[in-house]
């Protein structure tokens, strides 16, 4: 396993990957080294094509989706890549396997309507822990922001006198998002709820429990999954929702799709297009509206 170990050091340390992703990758391959039957290094650098594809034959078979095979030769070709930049192997067999199709899903949003009537109908209350939510999702609707992403965030990190946020998303790449008028108001009325219910706590985290501890992933899931299914029937009510709510919003109201790509932090323009198809809707009122013939 020690070239696996060399390989999971590069995605760390190089290639600044997260956790997440380097611990997927980590599994991916013990998972195709227990399917070979060794992880020597000459067994490793003889792999065929053809074994990859048999590979990829059995977890179908297991019943694996389309979408997990992919990452798992995603993290060959990783690997593979690595072995020819060391110098220990002549090619990537991973690069010529043909890969199940994987279908399609559009993006799960959720109506304007309802978001406005969740953050200006629904009663949070004066406690803190009502207010610190009420922020939660002022930030992921106004900013688009990951969970990953709001649950690291430092008070330093927002500057209101500039209306700005500063995320620090995938690969540790940063960046400033704008704050809406209501996150401002909302950062106000929290910063002095927190110093009033954390008289002796300082810590540097923006978010954080009742007990004064940073909030915690599946904490910040339950808060939306519950304020969500006040005003929405969708099934998926996580924080990606209200994400993918916040790219929606701004393409139905004429954005840029190159500036939304910006503001959620994609590395390239293929992951935004996505949103266009949420907006046929959109567009075919407009036609309905605007065309003679319509």
């Amino acid at each position: 396993m020690l070239y696996i170990e060399s390989f999971l050091q590069y995605l760390r340390f190089e290639k600044r990957c997260s956790e997440h992703t380097i611990v997927a990758y980590e599994n991916d391959l013990k998972q195709f080294v227990s399917f070979l039957g060794s992880s020597r290094l000459d067994v490793l650098v003889n792999v065929k094509p053809k074994m990859i594809r048999n590979w990829v034959v059995e977890l179908h078979d297991l019943g694996m989706s389309a979408r997990s095979i992919h990452r798992k030769i995603s993290a060959l070709k990783t690997f593979y890549k690595h072995l020819q930049i060391q110098g220990l192997a002549g090619n990537n067999p991973a690069h010529v396997v043909n890969l199940p199709k994987i279908p399609r899903k559009l993006p799960v949003f959720v109506k304007e309507s309802s978001m406005e009537r969740l953050l200006d109908e629904i009663d949070y209350g004066d406690s803190y822990e009502g207010i610190r939510n009420k922020l939660i999702l002022e930030l992921f609707y106004g900013t688009g922001m990951r969970l990953s992403e709001l649950v690291q965030l430092r008070s330093k990190d927002v500057d209101l006198k500039g209306r700005l946020i500063k995320v620090q998303g995938k690969r540790n790449k940063e960046r400033l998002i704008p704050l809406t008028n209501e996150s401002v108001l909302q950062f106000y009325i929290y910063n002095d709820a927190r110093a009033k219910f954390f008289e002796n706590i300082d810590s540097p985290f923006l978010f954080l429990t009742s007990k004064g501890e940073p909030v915690y992933h599946k904490l910040v899931y339950r808060i939306v999954n519950t304020y969500l299914g006040m005003v929405s029937t969708i099934q998926k009510r996580s924080p990606h929702v209200l994400r993918h709510t916040f790219a929606t919003t701004l393409l139905n109201r004429g954005a840029d799709l190159n500036a939304i790509k910006e503001l959620l932090g994609h590395s390239n323009l293929n992951a935004t297009q996505v949103y266009t198809h949420n907006t046929f809707e959109k567009l075919n009122a407009i036609y309905k509206q605007a065309h003679p013939r319509a």
